[in-house]
């Protein structure tokens, strides 16, 4: 009985080690050529220059109070000024969206004895959206006006970003054709196919938040006051795997 139970064990064992090489001997045409092929992997961008087409401003206002009540109240006495006054230079309500709002102890230090208690703070920042930019210097002016003190920038971006980024992966897909058929040319081949095609991501540059004294000057500018947005960049990079033929 011993003996039908190893030759069993045995014939299973063999059996075993022999599917790796059924599979091999079974392996398509196809892999076992493409394994064998002379390949390029490259990779390469495309960038497209485009005008913003809207703004961002991070702006807050920050009070103080002897007790926390009284801190909260005057930010939001004045913080309603601010979003009243964004209103009326035209910015819908959904543009304007808080990011933050705190509540903090002040204290006064003093060496050798404890901290002593001696009111609040409070700060309240709202993020508010720009689509017409001929607003912007408006927008800025008012909210100034109105009592916002605290004023961190403006950004510039793109409602709908899709057009450029198109147009840069179209550039990125020509420079990464032109770039294989380059490398087989200079190796004595010919492109065959594009293999595979991915996009790794892409960035979408902002131009720096323009700083607070300079926003402070909008204040002395009319309400119009001409804001240049500039230009923005927007990059798509791809990767490719070329098979090569003689």
């Amino acid at each position: 009985m011993k003996t039908l139970i190893r030759a069993a064990a045995l014939a299973t064992l063999f059996a075993t080690a022999a599917a790796p090489a059924a599979l091999a001997q079974a392996a398509p045409p196809a892999a076992e050529s493409m394994f064998r092929a002379t390949t390029l992997n490259l990779a390469a961008y495309g960038e497209t220059e485009v005008v913003p087409d809207m703004a961002t401003i991070s702006l807050g206002v920050m009070t103080e109070g002897d007790t926390a009540q009284a801190a909260m109240q005057a930010n939001a006495t004045r913080m309603n000024a601010v979003l009243a006054a964004l209103k009326r230079g035209g910015i819908a309500e959904r543009d304007i969206q808080t990011s933050n709002l705190n509540l903090s102890p002040r204290y006064q230090y003093v060496e050798n004895l404890p901290p002593k208690l001696i009111g609040y703070q409070a700060s309240n920042q709202v993020t508010v959206t720009v689509h017409d930019l001929k607003r912007l210097g408006q927008a800025v002016d008012a909210t100034v006006n109105a009592g916002a003190n605290q004023v961190h920038g403006i950004s510039f971006g793109l409602d709908d970003p899709t057009a450029a980024e198109n147009a840069a992966r179209e550039k990125a897909v020509r420079a990464l054709a032109a770039k294989a058929d380059l490398y087989a040319r200079a190796t004595g081949h010919r492109v065959v196919r594009l293999v595979t095609l991915s996009e790794g991501g892409g960035s979408y540059p902002v131009p720096p938040p323009m700083p607070i004294a300079a926003m402070a000057s909008f204040r002395k500018e009319s309400a119009d006051t001409s804001v240049s947005a500039g230009e923005l960049k927007v990059r798509v990079d791809v990767t490719g795997l070329y098979e090569l033929g003689r």
